[in-house]
């Protein structure tokens, strides 16, 4: 039973009003982690753009602080999705009062831009690249049309006739000493000048992406499950009460079958949790 659902059994009216205040508890203080400051930024072309982000190490700090602070709770580890763009900071909790188990669910769902720090090595590594992709883009297609012919050559001089480029994988996924001779011949009959240049290539690439910055952007609202799950950005704050039977959760059930001292053990909980969040 997720808490905030309609009722009119006045225990469970009870603690959605609980879960309502932990959720405005919530709201206001991810508002206040999620407070932005104002970045400069890189783009691909050289422009320098203003971004406003905000520190997600803040967040898992006060979800750390929530778990320090709630000892009888179990608790798993801070959770830290990335899907492409779209990451998702969240925690969850459990507690058993009886036959009855209250968990949470809490998390931050933004969105990740990335941006060049401002430095002028990033255009000097730019245009360094560009001349080398200028002098090597003919240069590497025939290197790897000559690669691929000198090695149905040399497959065939030690006895695989009849090969194919398409069956080249096949025989190199099974022969890893045959592939890295092989490779160490063309290594040595490409111009070591073209070397050197997809070597530095690489380099600046590497080098370019040191010099990534991550910029982070939410909203400070309250979604559901599934807005979480499609994307949005946005906050969750979510409380299930689940009976056991038999060893089984069930998610329906009757409030009024619930024992007084069990009620009364399950409204001290969400008190710790509004108590904690107001620290």
């Amino acid at each position: 039973m997720r808490l905030g659902i309609k009722s009119s059994d006045e225990f469970i009216q009870l603690l959605n009003n609980k879960n309502e205040s932990i959720q405005k508890l919530f709201l206001e203080k991810m508002k206040e982690l999620t407070r932005t400051v104002t970045v400069k930024g890189m783009l691909g072309d050289s422009t320098i753009a203003e971004q406003n982000t905000f520190d997600p190490i803040l967040v898992q700090e006060y979800f750390k602080k929530i778990i320090k602070n709630l000892p009888d709770w179990v608790s798993r580890d801070i959770s830290i999705t990335n899907n492409e763009d779209l990451r998702r900071i969240f925690v969850k909790f459990e507690l058993k009062e009886g036959n009855y188990l209250l968990s949470c669910h809490m998390s931050i769902q933004f969105h990740v831009l990335l941006f060049y720090k401002p430095d002028n090595k990033v255009i000097e590594y730019q245009k360094e690249l560009a001349e080398i992709i200028d002098k090597t883009k003919n240069t590497e297609t025939k290197l790897a049309e000559d690669s691929d012919q000198y090695i149905l050559e040399k497959l065939k001089e030690i006895g695989y006739k009849d090969l194919e480029h398409k069956d080249l994988f096949q025989v190199f996924y099974e022969n890893d000493d045959l592939r890295d001779k092989i490779y160490k011949e063309i290594e040595g009959k490409s111009e070591s000048n073209v070397q050197d240049l997809l070597k530095r290539k690489k380099q600046l690439f590497n080098e370019l992406d040191n010099l990534l910055m991550e910029i982070y952007q939410t909203t400070s609202v309250l979604i559901d499950d599934s807005k979480l799950v499609t994307g949005e950005e946005g906050c969750l704050c979510s409380f299930d009460l689940e009976h056991f039977k038999n060893n089984v959760k069930e998610g329906m059930f009757d409030p009024k079958k619930i024992p007084v001292r069990v009620k009364e053990k399950l409204s001290e909980r969400l008190d710790e949790f509004i108590k904690i969040m107001k620290l």
